[in-house]
């Protein structure tokens, strides 16, 4: 078995940022398969970064995820960006960064609120619009709508007001 460097690097890297920030923490690590139909995705492994919050203070963990979970969205984003930086594409990963279980709890909610425009959208006919997602949300809405074959998802508007539309797929 290889030793997997990404998963060092991110594991090493996000150790790093908390300890700059006053923070001594473990980082614990968890490879997410991507478990698609389609065996020609070519998705990059996921690597879920999770921050050991034992010796954390309460006052702590709400600062690191921020409302609305904003702090931690930009601590994943950072890790995308500088971990995939000059990286050969078979070295690249996606990282989730969790702290607390707040990924876990909003990963629910998500699909919740898919499954709720899913049943609008198929009741009225007419197309949900969702506001006040982060680009990784939208995008887990799409992935997960896209075993609806009668609706479509896409994203409409620009960054910060930029919202996921379901409605139904027109006819093929």
């Amino acid at each position: 078995m290889m030793v997997d460097t990404r998963m060092q690097r991110g594991q090493q890297w996000l150790k790093t940022l908390l300890q700059l920030t006053g923070i001594n923490t473990e980082i614990q690590v968890k490879l997410e398969s991507a478990v698609t139909g389609e065996s020609e995705s070519i998705e990059p492994e996921n690597y879920w970064l999770i921050i050991d919050e034992i010796n954390l203070k309460p006052e702590q963990i709400q600062v690191l995820i921020g409302p609305g979970g904003v702090v931690l969205d930009a601590i994943q984003y950072l890790a995308n960006s500088i971990l995939n930086l000059n990286q050969p594409p078979e070295e690249q990963a996606s990282y989730t960064i969790e702290l607390n279980g707040y990924r876990v709890r909003r990963q629910a909610e998500i699909r919740a609120l898919a499954q709720a425009a899913a049943m609008q959208v198929r009741t009225t006919g007419k197309e949900v619009e969702i506001k006040s997602l982060s680009s990784a949300e939208r995008r887990q809405i799409h992935t997960f709508l896209k075993e609806f074959g009668d609706l479509e998802t896409f994203s409409r508007g620009k960054e910060p007001h930029r919202n996921l539309v379901v409605r139904p797929a027109l006819a093929q």
